[in-house]
């Protein structure tokens, strides 16, 4: 059998070899993944950002145990910083989610970054949705925690949740991060610290003041993510109504809060199924993500075709200060134009 047909039927050691081939671009992964499309759509997905220190991965482990004891089943991609001597993911991930191994139910899939700056890496995409074939109910996308990056993660979830913590130097660094426009869900951990009220009250102002902000859908736009109005005629995730985005307060030491937090989540995919938010945002994610496919495949033919020695006389003449670097791109672009 092929690896797509044996994940399809549950082979765990295929599924893991799948993501294997997945993260390494290789040609065996294209095919299984063209075969197993059309087995995907059916997962919840869930991405999981904030800043280091707040305790998402600890967070994680607690909804996912509490998903299992509902009787879901859980894919986590967890995506770590890239050791700068392997290349490959640092692994902390496996290390906090050891209390999650040997459930059959759950598959925890670390992966490297290898240079992406968007808190995720490139074949993030791919991974989840082999995941997703594989038939696991909700998939939890947990990010680097990569600063004002972290907004990629709204071309690949359902529903984001954005995680704070009291005491991180600023009660309000997730605005100040750039990322509280891209969460669906507040959620400030280790709410047993005094100073947790305080940043939700920071938290809940942020949201009042930018309750009037018009309908934005994120789209990566020749690499960039970018936020740009709903066309008129594009399916609302509002359609006449709008998500107020709650704060939930966790401790993901005792699991206060977690049982609140799945039921927002549950709340949040069937508001999305609804009001036709939920087609539109896979829309917008295929659309993105073909946009980044093009960029980057593009690019890699354009650098294969840059005549390296042309290209290292005209550095040279930069160097010497007889052209300025825009110059030599222009150059460089004029050749194949």
């Amino acid at each position: 059998m092929s690896l797509a047909a044996d994940v399809l039927q549950g082979n765990r050691r295929a599924l893991a070899r799948l993501l294997t081939a997945v993260e390494n671009h290789s040609p065996d992964a294209v095919e299984a993944l063209t075969k197993l499309y059309p087995h995907t759509g059916q997962a919840h997905l869930v991405g999981v950002t904030g800043s280091p220190g707040t305790g998402k991965s600890s967070l994680v482990s607690q909804i996912t145990l509490a998903l299992r004891k509902s009787g879901k089943t859980v894919g986590i991609v967890a995506v770590d910083p890239t050791s700068p001597f392997s290349g490959g993911a640092i692994l902390g991930d496996r290390i906090r989610m050891r209390d999650l191994s040997g459930d059959p139910g759950i598959f925890i899939r670390s992966m490297a970054t290898r240079g992406s700056l968007g808190g995720l890496a490139r074949a993030t995409a791919n991974v989840i949705r082999v995941l997703d074939a594989a038939g696991f109910d909700i998939i939890l996308i947990e990010t680097v925690g990569a600063g004002q990056s972290e907004v990629d993660i709204a071309g690949h979830a359902h529903t984001v949740l954005v995680v704070e913590a009291p005491g991180m130097g600023d009660d309000i660094q997730a605005i100040k991060a750039g990322i509280l426009e891209i969460a669906d869900v507040l959620v400030v951990n280790k709410s047993d610290d005094q100073r947790a009220q305080n940043t939700i009250r920071a938290l809940r102002a942020m949201i009042e003041l930018s309750s009037s902000r018009q309908e934005q859908t994120w789209i990566n736009h020749h690499g960039q993510l970018t936020a740009v109005l709903a066309s008129p005629d594009a399916p609302s995730e509002h359609n006449g109504t709008h998500w107020e985005v709650p704060i939930q307060a966790t401790n993901s030491l005792s699991g206060e809060g977690i049982a609140e937090l799945i039921e927002i989540l549950d709340r949040h995919r069937a508001y999305m199924q609804d009001n036709g938010g939920l087609a539109h945002r896979r829309h917008m994610q295929v659309v993105a993500e073909v946009d980044a496919l093009l960029s980057e495949t593009l690019l890699a033919h354009l650098l294969d075709r840059v005549d390296r020695s042309r290209l290292a006389t005209l550095i040279e003449r930069a160097v010497a200060r007889e052209l300025v670097p825009q110059a030599i791109v222009e150059l460089l672009i004029g050749d194949f134009l």
